[in-house]
C-alpha cells in the first residue's frame, strides 16, 4: 500500500473510532446523528492541502457513501444574499428517505475548570481561542437556522424539498483531554468515551524526563498512536516543542513510557 494510502487508512480509522461528544439531544437539544463505524479499506483521493476540519468532510461523505440506506443529496451548499456568503449547509442526505441536514463538526477540546461554572462552559480549544459553548451557541443560532433563511429556501426549492420536511442533526465528534493531575475523570453530560488523553504544561513536562515523544502533523492528530514512529527523547522533544510554544501554539503529542505504554497528551503553552 501507498504510504499516502496508508497514512489516510490510519487518519479515517482514527476518525471512525472518535466517539460522539453526547448521545441523543441531551446538549442544547442538538440531535446527534447516529451511524455504525464500520472500518472499511478506504479508496478515496484527498487533497492534503485541505484544512482538518474539511478533510474530515471528506471522510463524513466517504463513510455516508457505505451506507445503503443513505443518499447524499447535496454537501458544502453556500447561502447567499446579493452575492455574500451568509453561511454553508455541510450536507443534506436522505436517511430512510427521510431528509436530515447534517452539520459536521470534530473538535479537540481540554477540560478547565477555571473557566466557566458547568461541565459544558470548561471545556476551551487548545490555544483557549475558542470554547465548546461558543460552537454549540454558533450551531443553535447561526448554522442551523440557516436552513429556514429565504435565502436557502429557492435552493431547497431546486432539489424538490422545503424546510419544513427537513430534520436537523450534528454529527459531532471530539477528542477530549483533561488535566494530567485527574485520574478517572467522569462526565455527566458528555460522553466520557471521548476522552483521548492528558495535558501538561513545561514544568510538568520534567517528570516525563525517562519517556520517547513524537509530534505528528495535524491531519495525524486523528491517528491513535502506534509504535511506528521517529521518536525523539526528553531533550530533542524539549527543544523541538518548544518552537510550537513560543508561538503559543499547544501542539498534541504522543508520548511512550519506559514499559511501551502510548498515549497522547496537549502539551500547553498557556498554564
Amino acid at each position: 500500500m501507498h504510504q499516502k494510502t496508508k497514512d489516510i487508512q490510519k487518519r479515517y480509522d482514527g476518525f471512525l473510532q472518535t466517539a460522539s461528544l453526547w448521545k441523543s439531544n441531551v446538549v442544547l437539544e442538538l440531535h446527534q446523528f447516529k451511524i455504525e463505524p464500520k472500518s472499511v479499506k478506504i479508496d478515496i483521493n484527498i487533497d492534503e492541502k485541505l484544512r482538518l476540519g474539511k478533510y474530515i468532510e471528506r471522510f463524513v461523505s466517504y463513510q455516508l457513501e457505505q451506507e445503503k440506506d443513505i443518499n447524499i443529496l447535496c454537501e458544502n451548499i453556500q447561502i447567499q444574499q446579493n452575492k455574500i456568503t451568509l453561511g454553508e449547509l455541510d450536507c443534506i442526505i436522505k436517511k430512510d428517505e427521510k431528509p436530515i441536514h447534517l452539520e459536521i463538526i470534530y473538535k479537540f477540546y481540554l477540560f478547565d475548570d477555571s473557566v466557566g461554572t458547568t461541565e459544558i462552559e470548561h471545556f476551551i480549544g487548545p490555544n483557549r481561542k475558542d470554547t465548546l459553548v461558543e460552537k454549540l451557541i454558533k450551531l443553535k443560532e447561526k448554522q442551523l437556522p440557516l436552513l429556514y433563511s429565504n435565502e436557502c429556501k429557492s435552493y431547497l426549492e431546486s432539489i424538490k424539498l422545503s424546510s419544513e420536511k427537513i430534520t436537523q442533526q450534528v454529527y459531532f465528534k471530539a477528542q477530549l483531554f483533561v488535566p494530567y493531575s485527574y485520574k478517572n475523570i467522569q462526565l455527566k453530560t458528555l460522553n466520557t468515551d471521548c476522552i483521548g488523553g492528558f495535558y501538561i504544561n513545561q514544568k510538568e513536562l520534567k517528570a516525563f524526563n525517562d519517556c520517547k515523544f513524537f509530534i505528528p502533523s495535524k491531519k495525524d492528530w486523528l491517528v491513535n498512536p502506534h509504535q511506528n514512529v521517529k521518536w525523539l527523547n526528553f531533550t530533542d522533544f524539549k527543544e523541538e516543542s518548544a518552537e510550537y510554544l513560543v508561538r503559543n501554539f499547544s501542539p498534541l503529542c504522543w508520548i511512550k513510557k519506559e514499559n511501551g505504554e502510548i498515549f497522547k497528551f496537549f502539551l500547553v503553552w498557556w498554564n
